[in-house]
């Protein structure tokens, strides 16, 4: 399995390497055309020189030509510098979407958001199995750079799902592991940009743009920009071929142009702050969306993402190139005699008017299902990265059976797996066994791999088969000084969430770690001994991981419904050594006296 991984390694440093070479060769060309510009600039000033000191007429109608030449070339090559600017900043991305891949694999952190704003210790879950934060299920899955993208990843970590959904997404995330070498260009298309920016976006489209632009809306004026660029050419014209009095003329309608855009400014710029600079943000997207349009999908739960039977990224290229052009105000002198001789703002206001009656729910959509695909693409990432994980079985009856189950935050290297299966019906586990010996771990385990099956994920396991289960735990109960709140009230106010949702729902999972930690030993045994009586009587399956032996007794009085594993710990030589490995039956030895007896302390 090992070798499998140091393979997708190796393929990973090779485009690494590849993509690095390849930015370095586009930057030379970009500085050779850097030279080229600088030569055709020496070249348009000699010759500027050679016309001025140029008696011959014919000759000066020769250089007068030759001088557009160079301009024309440096127009092209600005042009072509430009195209080569993009690339690289793509080409960065892409970079870096290798080199984050390459990281997580050789435990660096991943680049991508942890989840930290999900955290919440009110969920039934979530904080306990370490789903979100540092170190987290979400911050080694996660490959989302789209707000909506961590929404939905998170969503899928923390709600409960349905056994045909799961299927589906299964299915979807199948198909995307086939195509996983032409995702990293997705995610390099959307890597790098402010996720608020196209946030900010969506919004102005939903609920503001179209009452911002009802200025625009009257005929006169929409027939009257579209004329006015033909006016223009033809005054210029007029002027030069006929009369100087058509240059009066002119700048008797610029002046008037220029009243026009200071009297309805403050609404251009409030459609162009919503969106200005945002072209290149677009044009990533757009790409990204493309590539979604481009494949051949198959898979149900992908097809559903598609609302529109015209090309988005179209639409979306084309509110870039609107955008674009709206940009040239941020030139001063070209905005100004844009606008004074060509109306340029108020154009691109029509413009985006229309295209925004014609494109813009389809545009939103599209935008929004960027996260789901994100999101799918997180999981697939995931799966190919780790080719020994399986995809489990989702079952319709009751069930849970795992082969060589193992936690997924845990190093291959250093991981224990282990093996375990619920009966046909529902039973109350009693784990006991020494400080250290892995109890937590494997609660943990069990239940952070549950989370990966429901998202529709492979989990890491051999083999996997479970049902589909609301998932509750007590693991880490903390006091809260802010809330005058105790270990102990903390504790009840969880058992009581579990009991209600236990109450609610007859598919809750329980997964408790030594509970009643904030009182005396009698109340906890008793507390403890009530708690499982009552899941056992509302036939909810738990696993119970406890150092109280006396709770393995539960097991003379419920033979049918309380079960008992251990971890234990060999002693060799004075020294403790754990296997980890989940056994049959009640603890026998533990390892407090030894723990002691470290720091000086001997129990009689």
């Amino acid at each position: 399995m090992l070798k499998q991984q140091e393979e997708i390694i190796a393929a990973y440093d090779q485009k690494i390497k590849e993509v690095t070479a390849d930015i370095s060769e586009t930057k030379k060309l970009i500085d050779q055309l850097s030279f080229v510009r600088i030569g055709l600039f020496l070249a348009e000033i000699l010759l500027f020189i050679l016309l001025v000191n140029s008696a011959d007429d014919n000759l000066r109608t020769l250089i007068q030509i030759g001088l557009c030449v160079p301009v024309i070339a440096f127009a092209f090559i600005v042009r072509r510098q430009s195209k080569l600017d993009r690339e690289i900043d793509y080409k960065k991305q892409l970079l870096w979407v290798y080199q984050n891949e390459w990281h997580v694999l050789n435990g660096i952190a991943n680049g991508y958001d942890h989840g930290t704003a999900f955290e919440s210790e009110l969920h039934p879950y979530t904080s306990d199995l370490d789903i979100f934060g540092s170190a987290s299920l979400f911050a080694m899955i996660n490959r989302c750079s789209t707000k909506s993208g961590n929404n939905i990843l998170a969503k899928n970590f923390s709600e409960k799902s349905t056994r045909d959904r799961i299927l589906l997404r299964q299915e979807a995330v199948k198909e995307i592991i086939e195509k996983i070498d032409e995702t990293y260009s997705f995610r390099a298309n959307l890597h790098g940009y402010d996720p608020e920016k196209i946030e900010q976006i969506k919004t102005q489209l939903k609920y503001q743009l179209g009452a911002q632009l009802k200025f625009v809306a009257g005929k006169f004026l929409r027939f009257y920009v579209k004329l006015v660029p033909y006016i223009a050419i033809a005054l210029i014209l007029a002027a030069v071929f006929v009369s100087g009095v058509f240059w009066k003329i002119l700048v008797l309608l610029c002046i008037i142009h220029g009243g026009w855009n200071v009297l309805l400014g403050s609404k251009i710029n409030k459609v162009f702050y919503s969106f200005g600079g945002s072209s290149n943000l677009l044009n990533g997207y757009a790409g990204a969306i493309l590539w979604t349009e481009n494949q051949s999908w198959k898979s149900p739960y992908i097809l559903g993402l598609f609302d529109s039977k015209i090309p988005v990224s179209k639409e979306i290229k084309a509110l870039s190139k609107i955008i674009q052009n709206f940009d040239a105000r941020l030139n001063i002198i070209v905005g100004a005699i844009l606008n004074v001789v060509l109306l340029w703002d108020l154009r691109c206001c029509v413009n985006l008017d229309i295209w925004y009656k014609s494109s813009s729910k389809d545009v939103i959509s599209a935008l929004d299902h960027l996260g789901d695909f994100e999101e799918l693409i997180s999981l697939a990432t995931t799966a190919y990265n780790q080719p020994h994980w399986v995809f489990p079985a989702i079952k319709d009856q009751f069930a849970l059976t795992t082969v060589q189950v193992g936690h997924p935050l845990i190093n291959e290297r250093l991981r224990v797996n282990n093996d375990f299966h619920l009966e046909t019906k529902p039973t109350v586990d009693i784990v006991t066994g020494s400080n250290m010996a892995g109890k937590s771990t494997f609660l943990r385990t069990l239940g952070i791999n549950m989370i990966l099956a429901y998202a529709g994920a492979p989990v890491c396991a051999k083999s996997m088969e479970l049902s589909v289960f609301s998932i509750n735990t007590y693991m880490r109960i903390k006091d809260s000084l802010n809330e005058s709140t105790s270990t102990f009230k903390a504790e009840l106010n969880r058992l009581k969430m579990i009991l209600d949702n236990v109450v609610k729902d007859k598919d809750t999972f329980v997964l408790i770690d030594e509970m009643l930690r904030g009182t005396n030993s009698r109340d906890k045994y008793l507390g403890s001994k009530v708690f499982v009586e009552k899941l056992i009587a509302e036939k909810t399956p738990a696993l119970f991981a406890t150092h109280d032996l006396q709770l393995a007794d539960l097991i003379t009085g419920h033979p049918e419904t309380v079960r008992n594993f251990h971890f234990d710990i060999q002693i060799k030589e004075g020294e403790m050594r754990f296997d980890y490995l989940l056994k049959q039956g009640p603890c026998k030895t533990f390892n407090a006296a030894i723990l002691l007896k470290e720091i000086g302390l001997t129990l009689e």
